[in-house]
């Protein structure tokens, strides 16, 4: 049993972390790189530890620095979070090899199911349908990989067998290109996960990306907490998240089926934890197990909107061995919930990084409007880490009420200093497609666009300008402004106070 945790993360979902252990009652230590000493979760944590400089490979991916970090302040558990070391079986065994506990799945399911290959193989001889693709396990050279995938035909997709994101994925449409883009793919996930393997998937043509959040304990208990429609994507990169999810919408049945399968993926490797069953869905919903992530995923707050079920909390209760306080049968979907990444980049400029400093935020408030953030005025955003400035989520009981109030909360959010994606957000919201729900994982790149948008800004500048002028007006003269202290220290109720006093 522990009683303080490590929180072996950054940014948004660091804090996340901190706030549920906090609502636990147990302590909680950060860790932090040159880029973080200033962060927020370094500031909300109990304890903070510098472990390196900024580049990920010699900080948040430094697993020997972040175990010898617990074991100087005395944490019993490490949370690794999602990203960096959260999807490394080596890491979680060397956690448990220390003494400490891993707020996380064994180095065993991490191992099955982390690994995408060894994950289509396991599912698939436990009956759950897979993506046509590389069935065999372990690593493949280039050779290999160039012979099979004409069997499996074109298009297809290059993806990093160690982890997920978009990072190390490569779309194929001809066998001539393929080898140039098998190097890319093989970079891009040596310098994200530390392991170059790749796997060749089929691309199913006009999918839906749909994904069942799982739920497993110590005692064999096993349960799905709903879907999640994540087909709104760039690059392979989520943008937008909703549950439940629109294409299956009132289809209990196929809910039900899918829902199912997931668990006895999960079952297949003895998967303790919390964990996600991901599926390609096409037209006709037939549905193929594409991968299971071991560990929390970015949009897990839209579930915990419409389940009312804190993942972290039980994430943090199965790990200290705690029975899961839900049967399956506990479990429904009340509402609607849409998750929106506010990304630091420029949707006008092929979504370019912005970094800078966060000169001023205005967060949304207001009913069913959460946002998870590790953020706040004066932060810099670096080239270091990911874009992700914070989630916005909110909560209808009808998907409409839901958008509606989206449209709201991105209206009233104000951050200077860097680009976002906020208009794209709007635009998206403005769909005709993604209001009636037809959209694919294809859509945002191929059938949607903020020209209009743009033109509408570019049509007049004349309006921006003088905006600009009156907000440098009002900034400049606030600058100016200053109070000087009163010549008594006191305020004037006081002084009359005394002043009665006196009389009387």
């Amino acid at each position: 049993m522990f009683n303080k945790v490590l929180i072996a993360n950054r940014g948004e979902i660091a804090v996340r972390i901190l706030r549920a252990c906090r609502e636990l009652g147990m302590k909680t230590v950060a860790v932090f790189s040159d880029a973080d000493r200033h962060a927020l979760h370094v500031r909300y944590a109990d304890e903070a530890y510098y472990i390196g400089a900024s580049p990920s490979r010699e900080s948040y991916l430094r697993g020997d620095k972040i175990i010898e970090v617990a074991l100087k302040s005395g944490a019993g558990a490490i949370h690794p979070g999602y990203g960096f070391l959260a999807e490394r079986a080596d890491f979680a065994q060397a956690v448990l090899d220390a003494g400490l506990a891993f707020i996380g799945p064994k180095p065993s399911s991490i191992a099955a199911m982390g690994d995408k290959a060894v994950a289509r193989a396991t599912v698939s001889k436990a009956g759950v349908p897979v993506v046509p693709g590389t069935e065999g396990e372990g690593a493949l050279r280039d050779d290999e990989l160039l012979a099979i995938a004409p069997q499996i035909g074109f298009p297809l997709l290059i993806k990093a067998t160690a982890g997920g994101g978009g990072k190390g994925m490569r779309e194929v449409k001809f066998l001539d290109e393929m080898p140039a883009l098998l190097k890319a793919a093989r970079r891009e996930a040596e310098a994200a996960f530390g392991d170059g393997n790749v796997y060749l998937e089929k691309l199913i043509d006009g999918a839906r990306h749909i994904e069942f959040q799982i739920l497993a304990d110590t005692h064999g208990n096993v349960i799905h907490l709903g879907e999640r429609e994540c087909s709104l994507q760039r690059r392979h990169q989520k943008l937008l998240e909703e549950s439940p999810s629109p294409f299956i919408g009132d289809d209990e049945e196929l809910r039900q089926r899918m829902g199912e399968v997931a668990v006895r993926a999960a079952e297949a490797v003895g998967y303790v934890n919390a964990g996600t069953i991901e599926f390609l869905v096409d037209k006709d919903k037939k549905f193929y197990f594409l991968e299971m992530n071991t560990r929390l995923q970015v949009e897990h707050p839209i579930t915990e909107m419409v389940t009312g079920v804190d993942i972290v909390k039980e994430q943090i209760r199965i790990a200290r061995g705690r029975q899961l306080r839900y049967t399956q049968e506990d479990i429904f979907l009340k509402g609607w919930s849409i998750e929106c990444r506010i990304n630091a980049e420029d949707p006008y400029n092929n979504f370019m990084p912005s970094t800078g400093v966060l000169t001023h935020i205005i967060p949304p408030t207001g009913p069913g409007v959460r946002i998870d953030t590790g953020v706040y005025p004066g932060f810099e955003i670096t080239p270091y880490y990911d874009s992700l400035i914070s989630k916005l989520i909110v909560w209808g009981e009808t998907r409409a009420e839901a958008i509606l109030r989206m449209r709201r909360a991105l209206e009233e959010y104000r951050i200077l200093g860097v680009h976002t994606n906020i208009p794209f957000h709007q635009r998206l919201m403005d769909s005709h497609r993604f209001m009636a729900g037809q959209f694919d994982t294809r859509f945002v790149e191929e059938r949607f666009s903020l020209e209009s948008a743009q033109e509408n800004i570019e049509t007049h500048p004349n309006i921006a300008a003088i905006i600009a002028a009156l907000v440098a007006h009002r900034e400049t003269r606030r600058a100016a402004q200053f109070v000087r202290r009163g010549e008594r220290d006191i305020s004037n109720w006081k002084w009359l106070g005394r002043w009665e006093r006196i009389r009387k």
